[in-house]
């Protein structure tokens, strides 16, 4: 058994759904694995992971129309507001959603289905540089 760890950055202009699939399948050809599994973990708690379709942008699109319903910027019931009105509705996006996953190796590769893409959610409306620790365990 192997294992790796590699930390990816992600400048965030601001919030949205930034698909990172691509710089973790890069990051998985350098490595020796073929079968295994990656761990993939958000540093952050105003931010999260998720998989979700990578074909059309509507679905993302909805997706921020459900959650700025559910946790809306400045509603008065807020208390933690310390870095302004999206402070505390990026938390609970962020408690609603995850801060990691868990993606099966097979052949090198992540096991994702044809619509699927692995996505940083930024939560925040200011721009961020996010870390994201990846790690893998296999042979």
């Amino acid at each position: 058994m192997k294992q790796f760890q590699q930390q990816i950055q992600v400048q965030c202009q601001g919030r949205g759904m930034y698909e990172i699939t691509s710089q973790v399948s890069a990051w998985l050809a350098t490595t020796s694995v073929q079968c295994g599994i990656v761990n993939v973990f958000v540093e952050h708690t105003s931010c999260s992971l998720v998989i979700q379709e990578n074909a059309d942008v509507r679905v993302r699109d909805d997706l921020e129309t459900f959650f700025s319903t559910l946790a809306p910027d400045g509603a008065h019931h807020y208390q933690h507001n310390d870095e302004g009105d999206d402070d505390m509705p990026s938390h609970i996006r962020s408690m609603l959603t995850d801060t990691s996953v868990n993606i099966p190796i097979r052949h090198g590769k992540m096991v994702l289905g044809i619509w699927q893409g692995l996505f940083l959610y930024e939560h925040r409306t200011p721009h961020n540089n996010r870390r994201i620790t990846l790690h893998l365990l296999g042979q």
